[in-house]
């Protein structure tokens, strides 16, 4: 598995689904087992079968947690620089295209909440704007077409 970087913050909150899914989920589907199979002959029992196959995906997602815990790395929001636009930055652009403004943060993937404004390094919105300082031009290729952003602000 490659290292992923992220915040403490993010790296909690694996730690909250983890615990999450280990302390209360996996529980649930094993009494979900228990239960059909108290109801008798496996071989055709469907509340069964579906148990299985939840626990199935619940231990997979269990193994992926742990395997993107042991491998985080925590980036030190300290040593960040907002002379320019880099993960973890908010940046307030300016779409040329249309004259509207937002505000972005940048960060890793597993902390990505278009709702909150966090966008993942990765999407082409990041990429485009990476490495930019106030005042310079961004043009950001999307499926839609061309993009331009001016920087206006970086912040923490």
């Amino acid at each position: 598995m490659a290292t992923t970087y992220m915040t403490a913050e993010g790296l909690q909150k694996l730690k909250d689904e983890l615990q999450f899914l280990e302390g209360t989920e996996r529980p649930r589907v094993i009494a979900a087992i228990a239960e059909a199979r108290e109801k008798g002959d496996l071989s055709e029992n469907a509340e069964y079968d579906a148990a299985k196959e939840e626990q199935g995906h619940l231990e997979s997602k269990i193994a992926l947690l742990k395997g993107k815990i042991m491998d985080a790395r925590i980036i030190d929001e300290t040593s960040i620089n907002t002379n320019e636009v880099q993960i973890l930055t908010r940046v307030r652009v300016k779409n040329r295209n249309n004259g509207q403004e937002k505000w972005y943060q940048l960060v890793t993937e597993g902390e990505a909440n278009i709702m909150e404004g966090k966008i993942a390094v990765t999407t082409p919105i990041a990429k485009g704007l990476l490495g930019k300082k106030v005042g310079e031009l961004a043009q950001v290729h999307v499926p839609a077409g061309v993009i331009e952003f001016e920087i206006l602000e970086i912040t923490l």
